[in-house]
This record gives structure tokens, sequence and C-alpha cells, in this order.
């Protein structure tokens, strides 16, 4: 959203930083709100918040004439999507039958370079009509999201995990054999007897290792992914802004797809691939600057394949960093890390404002050798979370 506002109006150089930044900084703020307002109130009532927020924020861009009207109703826009992504995150994982989490979980957070092909192509198709008209589509579609949202969160129960968590045994039981059936809920609540037999396990993932793994890839990965799809289109290919985004979003889509073998990959092959061959290709894309800038086809297919490890990485580590904690403080934790990962991203963006092309790239790379070495250290000392490994085991 925020990369495609800097076209509809007409903005100093000095504060185009400002209308990057902004987007990342009030995503914080709702992660940072909603994390630990979801463990307090429960996942499902953090919601209806978020849904209000959303609301507001898509009616208030259809009117946004100025820039002072965009930078407040994308803060509202960003403040209800900081909250929603985090507390997604927690429940999705509490309430998915065990067999299906991983997949479930990865093929969720394909739906996010979903949302991004979507407005880029209404900005991409628009574009040659009016401003007014783009945003008023873009308002509408969000409209629509909303409205999509309410019919079906009226049918999304609690977590149960996090009832029993709060002392509401009897709630918890209930909603499991509503959702699960008999057979269902025992399978879950066995686990107790897997959790006493693997003692040696928790006591092994330390809290550091966890914090360190989750950090580290949670700032690359929005990072490296923000910086190309972005910024990248704003700062260096101002024409190009909303094909750049369209692109790099497909590629992650398209990709993201491999979440159907959810149940098969493991989180840490997928992560170290992801991010290790991220860095390759970033390292490819700098020794050979004077080639792709001359040749377009060139361009793209490098920004197709960097998105495409991106994504790979980005949804083995969303995953991990929100499946590690305790029930009792995963959405505060998930949401410290969120906010860590995303929050070191801001000064990024006006850190390389002044770059140029070469010294942007070779920032990067930099950035992927941070998120290399957390993959790194998950792989050689993390344990498996995924393959059908229960969330009651994974925390």
């Amino acid at each position: 959203m925020a990369s495609i506002a800097t076209t509809w109006v007409t903005i100093p150089v000095f504060l185009r930083s400002l209308l990057l930044a902004w987007a990342p900084l009030w995503e914080i703020i709702g992660i940072g709100i909603a994390g630990p307002l979801s463990d307090k109130i429960g996942r499902k009532h953090v919601f209806y918040i978020t849904m209000a927020l959303y609301g507001i924020g898509a009616i208030g861009i259809v009117f946004s004439y100025s820039y002072y009207l965009v930078l407040l109703f994308l803060a509202i826009l960003l403040l209800g999507g900081g909250g929603e992504m985090n507390t997604i995150l927690a429940f999705s994982q509490e309430i998915m039958p065990t067999k299906h989490r991983s997949t479930a979980m990865l093929l969720e957070l394909n739906f996010i370079p979903l949302g991004g092909l979507v407005l880029a192509g209404i900005a991409f198709s628009t574009a040659y009509y009016s401003i007014i008209f783009e945003r008023e589509m873009i308002g509408i579609t969000i409209i629509l999201v909303v409205i999509i949202l309410i019919i079906t969160r009226r049918y999304l129960p609690e977590s149960f995990l996090w009832l029993a968590s709060k002392g509401k045994e009897k709630q918890a039981k209930e909603d499991a054999i509503k959702y699960y059936g008999q057979e269902g809920y025992l399978e879950r609540t066995e686990h107790d007897k897997d959790l006493k037999d693997a003692e040696t396990i928790t006591s092994n993932s330390h809290i550091g290792l966890k914090l360190f793994a989750t950090i580290t890839t949670a700032f690359a990965g929005t990072t490296g992914f923000g910086l190309i799809a972005y910024v990248l289109g704003p700062t260096f290919f101002p024409s190009m802004t909303a094909l750049i985004l369209l692109v790099s979003d497909a590629a992650a889509f398209v990709v993201g797809f491999v979440g159907f073998f959810g149940e098969k990959i493991g989180r840490r092959q997928m992560l170290l691939w992801g991010y290790v061959f991220s860095l390759v290709f970033t390292v490819i894309i700098y020794v050979t600057l004077g080639t792709w800038t001359k040749y377009l086809i060139l361009f793209w297919f490098f920004v197709i394949a960097l998105n495409a490890f991106i994504q790979l990485g980005y949804m083995a580590e969303d995953t991990l960093k929100s499946e590690v904690w305790s029930t009792k403080t995963r959405g505060s934790i998930t949401a410290l890390v969120r906010f860590l990962g995303i929050g070191l991203y801001i000064p990024t963006i006006y850190l390389t404002a002044s770059y140029t092309l070469s010294q942007y790239i070779l920032f990067n790379i930099i950035v992927w050798i941070i998120g290399s070495a957390g993959a790194i250290a998950w792989f050689i000392f993390g344990k498996e979370t995924g393959k059908g490994i229960p969330i009651e085991m994974a925390d």
C-alpha cells in the first residue's frame, strides 16, 4: 500500500522514505499491542478490534486527497494489519489439526504475497485511468475483504489451547470435541505423555538460540523482501514500482505452493535453503550489476529468482517464530520477535536512501548474511518443528 501510495500525491524526495517507513512503523505498533492483548483477552476477541480498524482505514483511503490523509488512514489500516498478522499466526498454530498443521500454516502465509499481488494488479491495471479511480478500487477491495472476514469469523472457535491455559478446561474440552470430534480431542490430549517423555528436547531448546534464530531470520526476511519489492521501485525505478511489486509477489505466491508438502519438508531445511540461496543470488546480482542494468530480461529473471527463495525462507521463519513458544506467551513473544524483525527494517530504509545501486545491493548481501547465520544456527542446533510434530511438542 505504501509503495503504491507514493504515486498518489506529490511528495518531496526527502519525505519519500517516511512514507515507505510508515508501513512497518504502524505494523509493529499493531503487533506490539495485539500480541500481549491476544494472550490476555483471547485470540478471537482481538480480531473484532482489527477488523474495525480495517474498515475505517479502507473507507478513509478512498477520500485521501492529501499526503497527510494518506499517512493517517494508512496508519489505521496497518495498525489493524499488524495486529491481524500476529494473532492469525498464534491462533492458527493452536487450532490446526496436528496432521495438517505445517501445510496449513505454510499455505496460509502464502496468502500474504497473494494480497500484494491483488493490490499491485489493481494499481498496475488502473494506472492508465486516474489516481482517484485507483484509490477507490483499492478501498473497495479492502472493504470486500472485511465483509468476508466478518461473515467467516462468526464460525471460528476460540483457541482451545488458550482457553486451557487460562484455566477454562471445560470450555476448551467442549470446543475441541465440537470441532475435532472425540477422537481428535483424545489425540491432542495424549501429547501430555509425549511431553513428559521429551523433557530433554524442551530443555535443550534454549531460549537464546530460539531468539537468535527467529530474530535474525525475521529481520533478514522482512528487510530483504522489503528492499527489493517495496523500496527498489520508488528509489531506483519509479516508473516500474507497481510492476516490480506485481512480479515480486507473483513469484513468491507461485513458489509458496510448496506448502502443500509441508508435512514432508522439514522446517530447518526450508529455512536453510531459503536464506542461503537468497544470499547466493544477491551476490550474483551484485557481481553482474553492469549486465542486468542493460538487459531488462535479466533484471526480471533476478527479481523472480530472488523472490522465490525469499518466499521459501519467509514461510519457514514466520511459521517457526510462532510455534516455538508456550501457549501462555505465544502471542507476546511472537510479537516481540516480529516487532524487532520489522522494527530493524525501518532504519534500513533511511540508511539506504542515498545509496547508489551498487551500494544498495551490497547492503542486501549483509542482510542475507545475518539471516543465513540464524538459519544455519537453527539447522545445526535447533529441533525440527515440522513434519507432523504437534504444536504441544513444537513449543
